[in-house]
């Protein structure tokens, strides 16, 4: 079943056409990823559907339901979170702060549950409960920023470039959690540079150039694709 169709959307940055015509689409359960260089619009994309942005034309819909004009906190609550390029916590509060700022659209009840299942997934955070969020590494910020996106209960989580900065052995962790997080029950829409790793994790993907949609298929045919090979695998 389709739980995200977006149609024919063109986005714009003043005069600068940024997303032309793009159409895709997120089945439950899935793990699908944009991939595309720095600039090709996927980011821009992402923040489109997280309502962020507004489309000049085109039609988003999520779970039936058109979400054109419905502000981003109220996309939250219908079920989609989006963890942001860069992170973007509170870097003042502490941990738990942030996980609560997560939880705004649940009730008060739900909340201990909720950080609960967080640390659970990601016993670190636990350990620093306390701590200032700026004074967390890299990878502990990322996961800082994944578990506040948990605090909503997203059906869908949308990762925009988990993975930037990271060190090797980080990377390998955040994609293991997100491949588990996939497997509770969380459909996920991912947005990254390492296009490697991406793929060998994603059920289907997309690749944008320049704004436009120029390639689609499962993850397996695009890592084994030779145009896709030379562009974004270096080989």
């Amino acid at each position: 079943m389709s739980m995200l169709k977006v149609e024919d959307i063109n986005v714009y940055y003043g005069n600068i056409h940024a997303i032309k015509g793009i159409s895709f689409e997120v089945n439950e359960g899935e793990i699908v990823t944009l991939i595309g260089a720095n600039g090709a619009g996927k980011s821009t994309t992402l923040n489109t559907v997280a309502g962020l942005l507004k489309p000049a034309t085109g039609s988003i819909e999520f779970e039936g339901n058109s979400l054109i004009g419905i502000p981003a906190h109220k996309i939250v609550g219908k079920g989609m979170a989006l963890c942001p390029e860069g992170r973007r916590i509170f870097l003042q509060l502490s941990v738990q702060e942030n996980l609560e700022m997560g939880a705004y659209t649940r009730s008060a009840g739900e909340i201990a549950d909720l950080i609960a299942s967080v640390y659970d997934r990601f016993p670190r955070l636990k350990e620093r409960y306390k701590q200032v969020a700026g004074t967390l590494s890299g990878g502990e910020q990322q996961m800082l920023a994944m578990g506040r996106a948990l605090m909503s209960k997203p059906k869908l989580m949308m990762l925009d470039e988990p993975s930037m900065g990271l060190a090797p052995i980080l990377v390998e962790k955040i994609f293991q959690i997100i491949e588990e997080l996939n497997q509770a029950g969380t459909t996920i829409l991912l947005v990254e540079q390492n296009a490697q790793m991406a793929l060998s994790i994603a059920d289907r993907s997309y690749v944008l150039e320049t704004g436009r949609i120029v390639t689609s298929g499962t993850g397996e045919e695009l890592l084994h694709n030779d145009a896709v090979r030379k562009a974004y695998l270096g080989g």
